[in-house]
């Protein structure tokens, strides 16, 4: 959780710097939101290989290889002089962070039973909210009190403070983490025995059901659909993580830290919006509604912040999109477990999150875009409701598979 909460900090840090950024390097909205996206170009090239690499050479070399490679460029970007040099090293923080994602949701397939996994995933996905809720205002204050350190913009200084950290984390992965529950001295022996044996009947119920070797996984039209469903949330997800600051400053003369604190209440109610439905669908055994229904509400709901006149009032709107989005990725990625195991389920996951992961480059370059061709926040807020609720309908719902439950002894 503390790896996800600093990587997507790193990755998202550039919103609450736009600003700063495109003063210092003469950026357009348009080049913003290109130098954001890049990331997802990078991402998405090396993101299934890294995903197999990791099943190949095991969670705890793999993830402390991506963290300790992407805290390096992370903190290069504070060095950046130019625009150019931003797009290169933004495309290699993508490089370097490919794989940690999909990694870690198939990591916890092989440590978590499914009846578990949805409050799981959201457990661990709840650092991205809270990385956006607490890290947004820490970000900016860096950003105000790092102005001048060490003859740093402040932007410079937040960019390499907040990227060294996951070098250090990627160290502890290295020493500390358990590649599978055999391997767990850690864990009672009855305990160990149990799960192993829980996990491996799962697996086998899935393969007496779905036989999928790599290569079907990579071209089965279940894993595209799913992954177009992944590309509606990675677009709604980014699209607010980029460019809510700005919209929120656009509201009202607010400093960077105040930007900051507001853009925390959306994420705080995310998170706990997150971990209640996972529980929820956890409990109904059910997880493709569970994507469904909130995405299509969080869609229709943000593009009602243009035309309430009280920035108070429109804040309601993106509250309710960000808790949308955040609540359907648990359920969604308790899915592809459900019919993929072993190299299958390692390339298929990555298939879907690389895929996906393009609407985290499209969101934000659409968005600068029409924000520059139109001079308003509009088109790129109903472009976002349109694309998450539009994105349930790639997925039909009544092909959800059920999986035997196991109860512990």
């Amino acid at each position: 959780m503390a790896l996800y909460f600093v990587n997507y900090l790193d990755r998202t840090n550039l919103g609450i710097a736009r600003s700063h950024i495109s003063a210092e390097l003469q950026l357009s909205a348009t080049m913003f939101g290109l130098a954001a996206g890049i990331f997802f170009i990078g991402y998405v090239l090396v993101e299934i290989p890294s995903n197999l690499a990791l099943e190949r050479f095991g969670a705890r070399r793999w993830l402390a290889r991506i963290a300790v490679s992407w805290g390096i460029v992370a903190a290069a970007i504070g060095f950046a002089p130019n625009a150019a040099t931003l797009l290169v090293l933004r495309f290699l923080l993508g490089v370097a962070e490919a794989g940690l994602f999909p990694g870690v949701i198939f990591y916890l397939t092989r440590w978590f039973p499914h009846a578990h996994r949805a409050r799981i995933v959201a457990l661990f996905m709840m650092a991205s909210p809270i990385a956006a809720a607490v890290g947004t205002p820490l970000a900016a204050w860096l950003i105000e009190n790092g102005e001048g350190v060490w003859g740093l913009s402040g932007w410079r200084f937040m960019m390499i403070t907040v990227g060294l950290p996951a070098v250090i984390l990627g160290v502890i992965c290295w020493f500390y983490l358990t590649d599978r529950p055999a391997d767990a001295n850690w864990l009672p022996p009855d305990e160990r025995r149990w799960l192993v044996d829980v996990l491996a009947e799962e697996e086998r119920e899935v393969g007496s059901h779905f036989n999928y070797p790599l290569r079907r996984a990579l071209t089965s039209p279940r894993i595209w659909a799913l992954a177009m469903v992944y590309f509606g949330i990675a677009y709604g997800l980014y699209a607010l993580a980029f460019f809510l600051p700005s919209i929120i400053a656009d509201m009202k003369q607010l400093s960077i830290v105040q930007i900051g604190l507001i853009t925390a209440i959306p994420y705080s109610c995310a998170a706990v919006a997150m971990y209640l439905w996972s529980r929820h669908a956890d409990r109904r055994r059910e997880h493709v509604w569970h994507v469904a229904v909130p995405l299509a509400v969080g869609g229709a709901a943000i593009p009602a912040a243009l035309y309430l006149g009280s920035p108070v009032l429109a804040l309601v709107p993106m509250i309710i999109t960000a808790a949308g989005v955040y609540s359907a990725i648990p359920s969604f990625w308790a899915l592809p477990s459900r019919f993929l195991t072993g190299a299958a389920a390692a390339g298929g996951i990555g298939l879907i999150n690389s895929v996906g992961n393009l609407g985290g480059f499209v969101a934000p370059y659409a968005t600068g875009a029409l924000n520059d061709a139109t001079g308003t926040d509009r088109a790129g807020l109903w472009a976002i409701g349109a694309v998450m609720v539009a994105a349930p309908m790639a997925h039909n719902p009544a092909r959800s598979v059920p999986v035997a439950s196991l109860s512990a002894p």
